[in-house]
């Protein structure tokens, strides 16, 4: 008689296999997977072969180790998938695998990257309460996840309670974390000051270290103690330097409009054998459209495009808004058009560079469909995005629609910034409305808004272009009670109103003020006080000043230089002052055909 076999259907109709038979398969499955789930982790290549692999571990009887199921979550952090890493965790923990200060790590890095520090921490409490000591990995994490979100002072806490209370010994990650938050916030001074500690604790600074603090010093223009850093780090620590430094190096000279030490150092770089990257090209694209030079610009997209490296949206946004500073509205948008044929979508950053160009060539309605488009877009509009569409609404007279402009910023959530600030209060002092603006500064009251010599420039100068100068006179002494300094610009808008108001002693006696507060005239104290002198027929100083303007190696500009033409046409002033006028004008004033024949 035939044995009776339970038999199960597997795949088609015709396909059994007898269930002793299959039941062995799977067993042999359990065990080839339990044997090969660490090179089948290294096979993984996207996020579905990471979900499939847990999926099968967790079925596993027994479950794979601890180990093999950190080995996994590490792999998908290191994607930059950490939520996903994070609902494995929580998988891995409900299957009652027990933790360990590796798994709890990886965890926490993944909370602080997804900005929930706090959970983090409440992470960090787990760990004690399970007697898990934390090690360094777990603290780096923690202060990075501050930092990330500006929370530095609370970062500098932590780290100086690591060292006090020997929680662990900080190493060059530890460091490197929080030189890169006080560098976030250009405290270079306390950032070198770490680096200093680092050599005193026998930890050695990386190339990460001396890139992080050269950058941050190159950003505040401090290019010399960027290059004695840079010297110290490659001729004393015999560190080499990456793209990433002399990118930062190349920025900062670029910025300060030192061409040719740029120039040499791109050389120098190649000479080292460290080809320019996206960001070094971009950096150079940037630098020159910000000069006016979209022609340089455009040529080294071009050698980007030889040399093989494809430019990325960054490069293209920073060409577009160099068109747009030129006013070449046209070529800007045409680029903007072609950025989805390059296979590119246009961010925030590129949005605001075509807002920009049309805000400031007064085409208010390309700008707002421009700013429609973003919504439709899915994109969310910025601070400098409403900053610039306020700025371009006040330019043309569109005080009403700025004003709702700025309560849809505010019902988005967004919070106005110093630049916001200035714009608002300038677009109303330009549209005549001094009194709403001086309302809203009494209402912004002891901010840190308000203690800003620009804030205080802008209202002074509206003050006194609307015959409101005692109030412009007010504020000026308000300066003093605030702590401020007044610069060349709160000088010369007051010695204007002066002069307007027709007070030329009270002028000139803020004029010799100046030298004595530290604070010297420029070109336009000049222009000012002698428009000044001149409409008010008032000549005795008027020879000394130009005198003084020709040692300070200023010249006249056209208006200055007109109401003298007239004077001296109208015989008020002798012509022997002609000679003295000829050393003061500049070149291009020569050719106006207005001004040729005033000899």
């Amino acid at each position: 008689m035939m044995n009776r076999t339970t038999f199960i259907k597997f795949g088609g109709t015709n396909s059994f296999l007898p269930h002793s038979l299959l039941s062995f398969q799977f067993a042999t499955h359990k065990a080839s997977l339990h044997s090969n789930v660490s090179s089948l982790i290294h096979k993984i290549t996207s996020l579905n072969d990471a979900l499939k692999l847990f999926d099968e571990m967790s079925h596993t009887r027994p479950l794979p180790s601890v180990v093999k199921f950190t080995q996994l979550l590490n792999v998908v952090t290191k994607m930059k998938h950490f939520s996903s890493s994070l609902h494995l965790f929580n998988q891995m923990c409900s299957l009652g695998v027990p933790v360990n200060e590796f798994s709890m790590s990886i965890a926490i890095k993944c909370c602080c990257q997804l900005y929930r520090t706090k959970d983090g921490f409440a992470l960090l409490g787990c760990c004690f309460r399970r007697a898990i000591a934390p090690d360094v990995y777990i603290f780096n994490a923690l202060l990075d996840g501050l930092v990330l979100e500006d929370r530095i002072l609370e970062a500098e806490m932590l780290f100086k309670k690591l060292i006090k209370q020997k929680l662990c010994e900080p190493d060059v990650v530890t460091y490197n974390t929080m030189i890169k938050g006080l560098c976030k916030f250009g405290n270079n001074v306390t950032a070198l000051a770490l680096l200093r500690l680092m050599e005193q604790k026998n930890c050695q600074p990386s190339i990460v270290t001396y890139s992080t603090i050269i950058d941050s010093l190159c950003k505040d223009k401090l290019i010399d103690d960027a290059f004695k850093l840079f010297k110290e780090m490659v001729f004393e620590k015999g560190i080499l330097p990456n793209v990433i430094t002399y990118t930062s190096l190349i920025r900062g000279l670029c910025n300060l409009g030192r061409w040719d030490e740029a120039s040499k150092l791109l050389k120098q770089m190649e000479d080292d054998n460290i080809s320019p990257n996206v960001q070094t090209f971009t950096v150079l694209v940037d630098a020159f459209c910000k000069e006016g030079k979209v022609e340089e610009a455009e040529a080294v997209i071009n050698i980007m495009i030889e040399r093989g490296e494809v430019p990325d949206i960054v490069s293209y946004s920073s060409l577009i808004d160099g068109y747009c500073l030129r006013g070449e509205m046209i070529k800007a948008k045409k680029l903007f058009d072609s950025l989805t044929l390059r296979g590119l979508v246009p961010n925030v950053v590129t949005y605001n560079s075509l807002l920009n160009g049309y805000c400031k060539n007064r085409n208010i309605e390309g700008a707002m469909q421009m700013h429609c488009e973003m919504a439709g877009k899915g994109l969310k509009p910025n601070v400098v995005t409403y900053s610039t569409m306020l700025q371009g609404l006040f330019k043309v007279g569109r005080c009403v629609d700025a004003r709702k402009l700025f309560d849809e910023m505010h019902a988005q959530g967004l919070i106005p910034n110093q630049c916001t600030y200035r714009i608002v209060l300038e677009g109303l002092c330009n549209n005549h409305q001094v009194e709403e603006a001086l309302s809203l500064f009494r209402l912004v009251g002891n901010s840190k808004f308000n203690f800003d010599i620009v804030v205080y420039n802008i209202l002074i100068d509206g003050a006194g272009k609307c015959g409101k100068f005692r109030i412009a006179r007010n504020l000026f002494h308000d300066l003093t009670d605030k702590g401020l300094q007044p610069d060349v610009r709160t000088y010369n808008v007051m010695i204007t109103g002066f002069c307007r108001d027709g007070q030329l002693e009270e002028a000139k006696l803020l004029f010799l003020k100046m030298e004595e507060s530290g604070c010297p005239p420029d070109d336009v104290t000049y222009h000012v006080l002698l428009q000044g002198y001149l409409k008010n027929r008032h000549y005795d100083d008027v020879e000394m000043l130009l005198q003084e303007m020709d040692d300070r190696g200023y010249s006249l500009d056209a208006s200055t230089l007109s109401l003298f033409i007239d004077d001296i046409a109208a015989g008020l002033l002798d012509r022997s002052m002609l000679k003295l006028l000829g050393k003061l004008v500049p070149k291009e004033l020569l050719n106006d055909p207005s001004l040729c024949d005033w000899e």
